[in-house]
């Protein structure tokens, strides 16, 4: 690959995530102390990430695939997206927020497939290459939330209503960028391609699999208890004051980077059975560790174990997850099936996972805040009979268990 395409594809990669970390970490908070909005409504304004992800691969496969180069849509799409996010900043109440915020998730996931897209018609090897590009993304997604927190200290200041406007800019800059990446012109033009292949029905085959059957139900479900994170972590730390909680919270990316180095490791020395159970057990421990969690002596430790966790929770069960799908779907329908998991996961799963948590909050709730405790019990509990599930029924296939390269993570 020639140092300019590299260049311009890790740019490409550092601003998608940027964009996404700008404001979807603090956005519970921004809810909750700007708009005033209830807990109920923070799970609505969440699940517009699911519905986003439900829809994208119809406009991916529908529109991308078929007629239009994918860094003209990317540019388009990030273009309307700029100007989504201006308007959200000037909102005042819920319900003129949340139709904008579903329209912009809507336009954002596919631009996940998109730049991915890109990348992959520049590579050779993109099983070895990718991951250099892609660690971009998370570069800039920590950027982000360092930024937020060390530069400018929006949360402290109430002034998160910013972090849509810089998210508006960085879009607005990678829509300028995508009209100067490589062309990728549609995989599928002039092919004949079936509703069935656009949602992947050949993958569901691999549900008759007893093995795959219990570890796709069991990706699902601790989405339920993945999605309380991403809704009400940063609303958690900001309301017992913890200092600069957007730029803390980027520990989770840093632990991600580094187990994602050590992952083959692991393979070595565990099988796919063993890895999942940890990823998974590692969701119970971060939420009891947040139950119990403070701002001061040995509970303050609590947190920021609980947020180091990322690394494992994510990696171990999730790209894990993606290896065993792969293998198991074999080179013919392996796209398909990498699509029917986020689905799941991303889809269904966090959809109803981020509905729990807004409802669990709203329960919760207090006249001074939240009752945490009782919150984080709720998803461990959720996760901890997902684990023993998941150890009792599943049955590692010997072949799983052979070395693995693991894949790149969104």
């Amino acid at each position: 690959m020639k140092p300019g395409t590299r260049v311009s594809l890790s740019t490409m990669m550092f601003l998608e995530f940027f964009i996404w970390g700008s404001w979807f970490v603090t956005m519970g908070t921004y809810l909750s102390k700007t708009l005033k909005a209830s807990d109920v409504q923070n799970g609505l304004a969440y699940g517009t990430q699911s519905l986003g992800a439900i829809i994208a691969p119809f406009i991916v496969g529908l529109i991308a695939d078929r007629f239009f180069a994918a860094q003209r849509i990317l540019g388009l799409l990030h273009f309307a997206g700029a100007a989504l996010m201006y308007f959200l900043s000037r909102q005042t109440d819920f319900d003129s927020f949340y139709p904008l915020i579903l329209t912009y998730m809507i336009l954002y996931m596919p631009t996940l497939a998109l730049v991915n897209s890109v990348s992959f018609r520049q590579l050779t090897n993109p099983e070895k290459e990718f991951a250099t590009l892609r660690v971009w993304g998370t570069i800039g997604w920590i950027v982000a939330g360092l930024f937020i927190s060390f530069a400018t200290d929006w949360e402290k200041n109430n002034a998160l209503a910013n972090t849509f406007r810089m998210a508006a800019v960085a879009s607005l800059l990678l829509g300028i960028l995508s009209f100067f990446l490589p062309n990728t012109p549609p995989a599928s033009k002039g092919k004949r391609v079936s509703f069935g292949d656009i949602i992947g029905l050949d993958a569901l085959s691999l549900l008759k699999k007893k093995d795959f059957l219990i570890f796709f139900l069991s990706a699902m479900l601790i989405c339920i208890p993945l999605a309380f994170y991403y809704q009400e972590a940063n609303k958690y730390l900001n309301e017992i004051n913890l200092a600069n909680a957007a730029g803390k919270m980027t520990l989770g990316q840093v632990s991600e980077t580094l187990f994602m180095i050590l992952m083959p490791l692991f393979f070595r020395r565990f099988g796919i059975k063993v890895m999942l159970l940890i990823g998974m057990i590692a969701w119970v421990v971060r939420y009891l560790l947040f139950s119990y969690g403070d701002v001061t002596g040995i509970e303050l430790s609590f947190l920021y174990l609980g947020i180091l966790l990322h690394g494992i929770c994510y990696d171990f069960f999730f790209v894990t997850g993606q290896i065993y799908t792969d293998k198991q779907a074999g080179e013919r329908i392996q796209s398909a099936a990498q699509g029917l998991i986020t689905l799941a996961t991303y889809g269904v799963g966090m959809l109803i996972g981020f509905w729990v948590a807004g409802q669990v909050s709203e329960h919760f709730r207090t006249a001074d805040g939240h009752n945490w405790k009782s919150i984080w019990m709720v998803p461990a509990a959720i996760a901890g009979i997902v684990v023993l599930l998941f150890a009792i029924l599943f049955k590692e296939n010997p072949k799983t268990t052979e070395k693995a390269e693991p894949v790149a993570y969104v």
